[in-house]
């Protein structure tokens, strides 16, 4: 990765120091550097997003891979919001831009005028069926880089959830059928770990526990995508008791026994 990137994260972390404001992801030779900032747009109300900027290692000769996610707007909004970003950053020079490009976002009139509606688009949105799925993963060798993907993946499709990693490796997802799907579809195709020569691997042994709609009571607490260690079976239990998913639990025990 290139001295000018390892340089602007450092000023980025100065720049975006207030709590959950910044965050270094991922870094390394091979895949660059992967910074989360979180950031509001202007308006009747501040409305939250998260951005998510890929510097890949020949940057800033290419300009980053953006993703943006939001509890405030739609998939749709989130979608036209990172092609406004993607046209702008394609526009600049070669040089550092996440500053410049969250700078131009939250001053925007253009992005604040085609997020007008949101409140009502989300209403729409809620009113989708929720589903629940629990994920059994083989195993984790890059925790960094795998962790990593996970939450970036679930901010992206908004599917908030768990992490839990312990004797067995559970993934908990709550959200739209078509996008824990889509997160399945991810974790099949993405080289997301390495394998035991090192080389880098596709989660290939995942398997879909259980798949079921939401009820009403079920998933309290699932407002964000959560990494958990757990040490024994009474842990694991306590995680799904607090989680009001007993019921869930029973139904995959039989699946973590084999």
């Amino acid at each position: 990765m290139s001295e000018a990137a390892v340089e602007e994260v450092s000023v980025l972390s100065a720049i975006y120091c207030g709590e959950g404001e910044f965050r270094l992801l991922q870094q390394s030779v091979q895949d660059g550097l992967l910074v989360q900032i979180n950031t509001t747009v202007p308006g009747e109300r501040g409305l939250n997003l998260s951005l998510l900027f890929h510097l890949h290692p020949q940057y800033p000769s290419c300009p980053p891979d953006i993703s943006v996610s939001s509890t405030a707007f739609s998939r749709s909004q989130c979608h036209s919001i990172r092609q406004r970003l993607l046209d702008r950053a394609a526009a600049l020079p070669p040089e550092p831009m996440v500053h410049q490009l969250v700078d131009w976002l939250q001053q925007s009139e253009e992005v604040t005028e085609g997020c007008r509606g949101a409140e009502e688009e989300v209403k729409d949105r809620d009113g989708e069926e929720r589903w629940t799925a629990v994920l059994s993963l083989d195993h984790i060798r890059s925790r960094s880089r795998y962790i990593g993907l996970l939450e970036r993946w679930s901010q992206q499709l908004q599917l908030p959830g768990r992490l839990l990693l312990g004797q067995s490796i559970l993934v908990i997802l709550q959200g739209a059928r078509a996008d824990i799907k889509e997160f399945c579809r991810l974790l099949k195709t993405v080289k997301v770990d390495v394998d035991s020569s090192g080389k880098k691997c596709k989660e290939r042994m995942m398997k879909v526990l259980i798949e079921t709609p939401s009820h009403s009571s079920c998933g309290h607490g699932l407002q964000r995508f959560v990494v958990k260690d757990y040490q024994s079976s009474a842990e694991l239990t306590a995680v799904f008791q607090e989680l009001h998913m007993t019921e869930l639990y029973q139904q995959i025990l039989p699946s973590l026994s084999d």
